[in-house]
């Protein structure tokens, strides 16, 4: 089965969109794409800029592809309350699921991508180097999925304040950073992202739905 993630990332340059693509193709094999059942085999990510504009892509996809499984990926961008991230997307964007398309076609990062990144904090420390202030994120014993768009936004500039980058720059940090997390800290830390690696695994080997 063709497997296809429209994610919300990339913003309207080429070369950021590149960026967001080997960010996420990086992020899903480091999750669970070295399984003997796909061998080398990724997932096809396409990078769609704004999250309306994911949705839309996502839309037409599963009109002109229906034999395709097309998964739809954007931020949560607050606490999901929702029992599945279409009851979510229907009560905070007005979003339908399109005919053709199946329940556990819509995945969400919880609250945004960069939520991730505070399951490897190790990670975060390598990249800024020398200066950066772990101590500026949210507690650690904090579960990520909790923590708000707005703490993490201010969390991630303060932190990185007196390392040689000075501060977190979405366009040059972020797809670099998703390349480099230790993908089972993540998946350990966030379930619904532990759901989406499983959710596309198992349709790539066939075993879904």
């Amino acid at each position: 089965m063709k497997v296809t993630v429209y994610v919300e990332g990339g913003g309207d340059r080429r070369e950021l969109k590149s960026k967001c693509r080997q960010g996420f193709s990086t992020f899903f094999r480091n999750a669970s794409f070295r399984n003997a059942r796909l061998g080398e085999r990724l997932p096809r990510i396409v990078a769609c800029g704004s999250r309306h504009q994911a949705y839309d892509r996502f839309c037409s996809a599963v009109a002109r592809w229906p034999d395709d499984f097309n998964v739809l990926l954007v931020d949560s961008e607050g606490p999901v309350v929702a029992t599945e991230p279409w009851g979510h997307l229907m009560q905070r964007d007005g979003w339908n699921r399109p005919t053709g398309a199946r329940e556990d076609s819509a995945h969400l990062m919880v609250q945004m991508m960069e939520s991730w990144f505070l399951a490897d904090r190790d990670c975060l420390a390598r990249y800024f180097g020398d200066g950066f202030r772990a101590s500026a994120l949210p507690a650690p014993q904090q579960a990520i999925e909790d923590i708000s768009k707005e703490e993490l936004e201010r969390a991630l500039q303060e932190s990185p304040r007196q390392s040689h980058k000075r501060r977190y720059a979405k366009g040059r940090d972020s797809f670099a950073l998703l390349g480099q997390l230790d993908a089972a800290k993540v998946l350990a830390a966030s379930p619904h992202a532990r759901k989406l690696v499983e959710t596309v695994s198992d349709a790539m080997a066939g075993t879904a739905p």
